[in-house]
Parts: structure tokens; sequence; C-alpha cells
């Protein structure tokens, strides 16, 4: 950690405060500015070496993929086209295998499965939970069920795609093979979400 960082922001939080009321301290804190401040002060990350930084992809994937097992079949119920649905669920059953992957690469380097937070994911998952919900006209919806779905699968497609780099580097050819299959899953969810988009999905809400 970066101490002299550290108290920088400090001093300069206090600043901001001094002779403020509650009430602008407590907004200031629920911003997500301040939120990037406060992750800067107590974060813990430390890489020594590109395993290190491996390991970090590893589980930061492994919680982006649990997360999805629980948004992807609402999604799969909120969508109203037949075709759509299916797709979703044909993706569950493709993160439970993405799941089973991740933990062979934890099994060869000889670790516990462990979840690291997936910030980005979390956000997406928000993002998810609102066009779920979302109320209107049932094409347009599925054409933002798609585009968020989308997301994640652009997301990991960047993350597979690190992490088997750092393998292949690393000398772990196995392991680049096992991440290699799970972002061809990934590229192929993508085109067909891509392909359902193009072929009925947007024409449908563009008339609505």
């Amino acid at each position: 950690m970066n101490w002299c960082k550290a108290s920088d922001h400090f001093q300069f939080i206090v600043w901001c405060f001094s002779g403020r009321s509650l009430y602008s301290l407590i907004n200031f804190f629920t911003t997500p500015e301040s939120g990037a401040i406060i992750m800067g002060l107590i974060s813990r990350k430390e890489f020594t070496s590109l395993e290190d930084l491996f390991l970090d992809q590893i589980q930061d994937l492994y919680d982006a993929e649990n997360r999805l097992t629980n948004m992807l079949p609402q999604m799969a119920d909120a969508a109203l086209s037949v075709e759509l649905k299916s797709t979703f669920r044909t993706h569950v059953r493709d993160v439970d295998e993405h799941l089973k992957r991740l933990e062979v690469v934890f099994l060869e380097m000889r670790l516990e499965p462990r979840r690291q937070a997936c910030e980005a994911m979390k956000r997406m998952i928000r993002m998810g939970d609102e066009m779920v919900k979302a109320k209107g006209d049932p094409m347009v919806r599925d054409a933002a069920l798609i585009a968020t779905a989308q997301r994640f699968d652009h997301y990991k497609i960047a993350g597979y795609g690190t992490a088997r780099s750092f393998a292949r580097r690393l000398g772990k050819k196995h392991l680049a093979a096992v991440l290699e299959a799970n972002l061809e899953d990934e590229n192929a969810a993508d085109n067909i979400l891509t392909e359902i988009a193009e072929k009925t999905t947007n024409q449908a809400a563009a008339r609505s």
C-alpha cells in the first residue's frame, strides 16, 4: 500500500468536509467517485508475479460465472421469444460447464476454488435485473435482454482471452486449452445472440 498516496487522499477528504454538515459527508461517501477513492485506500491487491495475476483473473471469472447461474434463468423466464428463452437456458448449461473447467484450473494449481468479487459483473447483474423487471413492449424488452446478455459475454470473452494468454506464457498449456474451451463457448453464445437480434428481435422491436 502506498501510504504517501493514502495520506494525500485522507487529507483531501478532511479538507473537503471541514466545516460541512453530516449530510454532505454522507452524500459524498455514497457516490461512485468516493467509492473509487476509498477502494484505493483499502485495496490489498499485490502482484509479485504473472502467476499471481493469472490467479486473480481466474478467481474473478469464477465469481462472474457463479453470479450468472442465478441471473440467466430469470432472463429466460422474462424473454418473450421462444428462441431467446432456449438460448438463455442453453447458456445456463454452458455456465455450469465453465465452472467445472475453472475448478480444474484451481485443482491443477493445487488450490481450492475461490471466488473474488467481480465488481464489473455485479454492476452488469444489476442491469440485468432492471431489464428483467422492465415494463412496456415485450419485444423491446427482448432486445434489452439480448443487449445485456452480450455485455456479460463480452466481459467473459475478454477475461478468458487474457487468462488463456497468461496460461500460455506461464507454460501451462493444458490450462490454456481449458480456458480456450470456455472462450469458444462465449464466442458462440455471442454469435447466436447477434443472429437472433438481427434476424427477428430488433426488427420486431423497431415496429413496436
